[in-house]
């Protein structure tokens, strides 16, 4: 079963120890996942209060916060509506 998790953040966690520094993936859209590759400067133009959705070619489109791109269930952002 495939989930929709919702991830709010446009740039990595930086794990830092000793001699050693890592960026932790915190978008979502890192191809080499749990680190960042950079994939989150994609998202540094969404709009507050929107709900996206990236294919695997990274495209991006705007969908309603259940995750549906025409629904209408009243949620904000819903097509609907």
């Amino acid at each position: 079963m495939a989930r929709l998790v919702k991830k709010t953040a446009h740039a990595p966690y930086i794990l830092e120890k000793e001699d050693m520094v890592k960026h932790i993936c915190m978008c979502g859209l890192s191809k080499n996942q749990p680190f960042c590759d950079g994939s989150h400067m994609k998202t540094i133009d969404e709009k507050e209060g929107k709900t996206y959705m990236y294919d695997e070619k990274g495209s991006r489109k705007e969908v309603c916060d259940c995750g549906s791109d025409a629904c209408d269930c009243g949620c904000t952002g819903c097509s609907g509506k």
